[in-house]
């Protein structure tokens, strides 16, 4: 069962790498059509090859369509969120009607504001238990938190209650 949007799913950098670390990143096409990337969510993911991350390379997925806003100029316009939720909200805007996959909370809040439909990878793997994909997600928070996934306490309960665990 797909996301309900109209348009594209527009993914930033975090859902992408944590996914991508737990061996989960097929979940998405899975889940969601038409995925866009903004170019800066491919610069975080470089930069953290670099650095020695294990990041998945947009490259090999044939499900993903790397995307510029058109607006790049208004990146200089916001100036407390990183280019890669910058980028992704622009796209938003640009894209009426697109859902935004996004973990950051002030960048979640910009897009609230803009009435764009957002969803974390939280929400993914409430939806991917949902459809039967995977089956639990209370291990997989841990997994998360294990791996550098800043979850508050009210988050993760919440989580754990609607997965019905």
């Amino acid at each position: 069962m797909k996301l309900k949007h109209s348009e594209y799913v527009i993914c930033n950098t975090t859902p992408l790498l944590y996914l991508h670390q737990l061996g989960l990143l097929q979940i998405i096409p899975t889940i969601c059509e038409n995925i866009l990337i903004p170019p800066a969510v491919v610069s975080e993911l470089n930069a953290g090859k670099e650095q020695g991350v294990d990041v998945p390379d947009v490259a090999e997925y044939s499900w993903i369509q790397v995307k510029s806003p058109l607006s790049a100029s208004a990146n200089s316009l916001i100036r407390d969120l990183g280019d890669g939720e910058t980028e992704v909200l622009l796209l938003a805007l640009e894209h009426q009607g697109s859902l935004v996959i996004l973990d950051d909370n002030l960048a979640r809040r910009y897009a609230v504001l803009n009435k764009i439909p957002v969803v974390g990878t939280c929400g993914l793997l409430l939806k991917a238990k949902s459809c039967g994909m995977i089956p639990n997600v209370s291990s997989l928070l841990s997994r998360l938190e294990n791996k550098g996934f800043y979850l508050s306490n009210d988050l993760k309960e919440i989580v754990i209650r609607l997965a019905n665990e």
